[in-house]
């Protein structure tokens, strides 16, 4: 497999630490409120990139924290008259419903901010030993001037990063570009005792803790959203690599932008929508169709039109689907064939060879869909093949379980009258009495079934 290294701007070999293992880390989301559409990107881009890279073999272990102590948390805590700690569990939550919503699998380990407070103060304390960070009234800040290799995520050298850098009011930092470790506790902030008295961790060393925690010094891959590449992820290789003395990520990985009907989206636009708002209108899966529908570095947008395409999308698969388990229920037996075997072959190496390519969906839903067309011209045919029909929806399920999609097929059972009256007009039909099946076909419509007479026999579905 290739991917774009953003550290290296350009494709590589994908060469892990370990044969067969991957290391990875995702920066979560900051639990102050529901995740928007933003979110939703890496979260399933990146669960594709897992769910692939187990396809093809890989042990993965995948690291997605959240930070559940920030200052956008202690407002919303002092808003709602709750603690920070009310507020961070209440909008977990909410991201679990979100992110089941849409297929997005369950990470090796969660693991939060507050739950590794010694790491932290460990990587803190030898930060200052080591002499890249200092301790000013209850504050502790990394310099990142000591550090000759300030700015190679994000390509900029230290003159040009600091050009834009201030100090805020409030801040006792020695330069604008140093960074807080350690913030010390306003009064009526939750705190932790730490050797510099009452207080909280800053933002960026708290992924650095939890990478050495859960997986190690150095690690395959870290990925997250494009805005995160400076200052966060620049942030987190300067401490990590100045407190362990080795690389912190061999491969960053960051996905584009979300422009929302072509403008960048942003709350200050009044352009910003979560991801429960979007659902509640037109469900979960279409947003995940629409996050891995382009290639995960180029900004993708939304849109009305376009969530609505992505719909369209989702219902050809299903039906496809559908399609394929009515044809197995009538076929005849036999063997899958040579030239079917062959087809599904060619498709799979397709999909897998987009995926091997930077994890390029796009390209791999069209495969998917080529395998559709594929399979509706040959396959469900008016005499289908038990073993050629069996092959194609295993190969279809296989794939669009790597993409995460198509995942809400329902089973549906007719009652007792619906059956009875599908069968009085089937019988009706074989005995020529036309007027009989079509008052029965208007029954059923009436009742909300749908019929479709087809050479294999007598399709239903809901309206």
């Amino acid at each position: 497999m290739k991917v774009f290294n953003t550290l290296t701007r350009q494709k590589e070999d994908l060469k892990t630490i370990e044969e067969g293992k991957v290391k990875i880390y995702a920066c979560g989301p900051t639990v102050y409120n529901f995740i928007h559409i933003g979110n939703a990107r890496p979260l399933c881009v990146f669960d594709v990139l897992r769910r692939f890279l187990e396809y093809i073999g890989y042990d993965v272990r995948f690291v997605q924290n959240f930070t559940d102590i920030d200052d956008k948390i202690i407002k919303r805590a002092n808003e709602e008259k709750l603690t920070y700690k009310e507020v961070s569990e209440k909008y977990i939550e909410e991201f679990w419903k979100d992110v089941k919503g849409m297929n997005i699998r369950e990470a090796t380990v969660h693991p939060k901010a507050t739950e590794n407070i010694d790491e932290i103060i460990s990587i803190v304390s030898s930060l200052i030993e080591k002499g890249y960070a200092y301790a000013v009234d209850g504050d502790v800040y990394f310099s990142p001037k000591k550090f000759d290799e300030y700015g190679k995520l994000s390509h900029q050298p230290l003159e040009d990063l600091e050009a834009g850098a201030r100090i805020m009011v409030g801040e006792v930092k020695k330069e604008p570009m140093d960074f807080a470790l350690w913030k010390s506790a306003k009064p009526g902030e939750p705190y932790w005792e730490s050797p510099w008295g009452h207080g909280r961790p800053g933002w960026h060393i708290e992924c650095s803790a939890m990478v050495r925690r859960y997986l190690g010094n150095t690690i395959d891959i870290h990925c997250g959203g494009q805005d995160l590449i400076f200052p966060h992820h620049e942030n987190e290789i300067a401490q990590s690599e100045c407190c362990n003395g080795v690389p912190f990520a061999n491969y960053w990985m960051h996905n584009g932008y979300i422009n929302v009907d072509n403008v960048k989206m942003s709350k200050s636009l009044g352009n910003f929508f979560t991801v429960r708002d979007v659902a509640e209108k037109y469900g979960y899966e279409p947003i995940r169709y629409l996050m891995i529908s382009s290639h995960y570095r180029s900004p993708i947008n939304y849109s009305t039109d376009v969530i609505e395409q992505c719909k369209a999308s989702l219902t050809r698969l299903y039906t496809c689907r559908d399609n394929l388990d009515f044809a197995l229920n009538n076929a005849a037996d036999g063997d899958v064939s040579d030239e079917i075997a062959a087809m599904l072959e060619k498709r799979r190496e397709q999909f897998i060879a987009a995926l091997n390519d930077d994890l390029n969906t796009a390209d791999a839903i069209s495969a998917v869909f080529e395998l559709v067309r594929d399979i509706n011209s040959k396959v469900i045919t008016d005499a289908p093949v038990k073993g050629n029909c069996e092959a194609a929806a295993k190969l279809f399920d296989e794939l669009c379980d790597v993409l995460g999609l198509v995942y809400d097929r329902k089973k549906e059972d007719l009652d007792g009258e619906v059956e009875a009256l599908i069968a009085q007009r089937t019988e009706a039909r074989k005995n020529k009495n036309w007027a009989e099946a079509d008052r029965i076909r208007d029954e059923l419509k009436a009742m909300g079934i749908v019929l479709e007479d087809t050479a294999q026999g007598v399709k239903w579905h809901r309206e």
